[in-house]
């Protein structure tokens, strides 16, 4: 194993931590010295807590690394490929928000949407609410921190059949505004957001076009309830690698514990699982030194995803992760053209399902996402960690740029995504 690989070497907090190129090191921890994580063990999770959804969450998982993943054919490159930044991405929200619109469409605008949602294989003849109903037990199952809101002009009458189908299924919210005014409405749509959120989620747009017909707004906030919190006593400043020619400092959490962990050779990344007392968890990726980060963006799969869920292995380990904040804001509807949907963009969408008014057009759909990652969460249990074990673990220190992939751990769910560049920046 070179020296500067994704590799774990034991150290006292406050030490320097250097990599672990000395082979006795690595065979004091992996006696084949052939690589840390080799011969991992399968994992298998929510064997007893199966539900009727779990297709639909899987195809809604395809349809998360569709979205997100930079493909290898520039031209083609998504939405992670609209930053360097950092970045956060919840396909639970996407899927939500755009299956409402679909729930008002006509003619072959649903079954155009739905198929690039990845949705289209749950469908069945006679059974018009099939879809609705998998996504709200989806979303009632993750119980995750989401808000849709379709904001649309006073011209255009709403049906209200509309209105109450989409508030059942998708706890989505139609709210009538003057887009004239354009200060009112932004205050409209920023305090309905803020209301869904509990708070977390503001100032999803900047400003309002006075032209606008209908806007779908999108909020998704996550932050991680440990069931193995940090202890923000031990917490201190450390240095964090941006690049090769930027170091901040930040505030690093610890703790020593037995944590779920893998390696996944060809793309040289290491995996970390952070359970959470929700049902939830955080897969956190760390590249091996001398790899780009954008190289794990770009071969991010739903199958890579599930290699790495089933290839985790229990071990002591003491893990060093950066507190962060991540908001992220993007438009969703200029990027379902580089999915092969373009009727939003030439105005060829039916939204008569929504409103009978002729001329209804989707202006804007905007997704504004906020993932908190600090020592408890919103857990006030202290933490029982401890950095005095009798065997000193080896380390794991997150101190250059990584990814992180947010998942509900019995259906295997793909929730929330995104990557963390600079923890010292939002």
């Amino acid at each position: 194993m070179k020296a500067g690989s994704w590799v774990l070497c034991k150290s006292r907090v406050g030490e320097s931590v250097q990599s672990a190129s000395d082979p006795l090191l690595i065979r004091e921890y992996c006696p084949s010295a052939s690589g840390l994580f080799a011969d991992c063990w399968t994992e298998r999770l929510g064997q007893d807590s199966a539900c009727s959804c779990v297709p639909v969450l899987q195809d809604h998982l395809s349809h998360g690394e569709h979205l997100y993943s930079a493909q290898r054919n520039p031209p083609r490159r998504r939405i992670a490929s609209t930053s360097d930044d950092n970045f956060a991405f919840s396909p639970l929200a996407a899927t939500l928000s755009l299956a409402s619109l679909s729930a008002g469409a006509g003619g072959d605008t649903p079954k155009a949407l739905l198929h690039t949602l990845k949705l289209n294989p749950m469908e069945r003849d006679g059974e018009p609410d099939r879809i609705p109903t998998l996504l709200q037990q989806m979303r009632e199952a993750v119980a995750q921190t989401v808000a849709t809101g379709l904001f649309i002009g006073q011209d255009f009458h709403v049906d209200p059949s509309f209105g109450s189908q989409v508030k059942k299924f998708y706890n989505a919210d139609v709210k009538s505004v003057e887009f004239s005014n354009t200060q009112a409405t932004k205050a409209s749509i920023s305090e309905y957001v803020t209301g869904s959120t509990g708070n977390k989620v503001r100032e999803v747009l900047d400003t309002v076009d006075p032209q606008s017909q209908l806007i779908l707004i999108s909020a998704a906030y996550y932050t991680g309830q440990w069931k193995l919190p940090f202890n923000a006593s031990f917490t201190q400043e450390e240095r964090f690698y941006v690049d090769k020619y930027h170091i901040v400092q930040v505030p690093m959490m610890v703790r020593s514990d037995k944590y779920y962990l893998a390696y996944d050779p060809p793309l040289k990344v290491g995996i970390l699982k952070l359970p959470c007392t929700d049902g939830t968890a955080m897969l956190v990726l760390l590249p091996d030194e001398d790899i780009d980060y954008t190289s794990v963006d770009e071969a991010l799969t739903a199958e890579v995803f599930r290699r790495w869920v089933a290839k985790l292995k229990k071990t002591k380990l003491e893990v060093v992760l950066p507190r962060f904040s991540v908001e992220y804001t993007f438009s969703l509807k200029n990027s379902l053209p580089t999915l092969g949907f373009t009727k939003f963009q030439d105005s060829s969408a039916d939204l008569t399902g929504i409103s009978k008014t002729s001329g209804l057009k989707l202006s804007e759909a905007l997704q504004k996402v906020v993932v908190d990652v600090d020592e408890q969460g919103s857990s006030a249990d202290p933490s029982s960690s401890s950095l005095f074990m009798e065997t000193l673990p080896p380390r794991l220190t997150f101190n250059r740029p990584f990814l992180f992939l947010i998942y509900h751990e019995a259906t295997k769910t793909l929730l929330h995504m995104g990557r963390v560049v600079n923890p010292t920046t939002k």
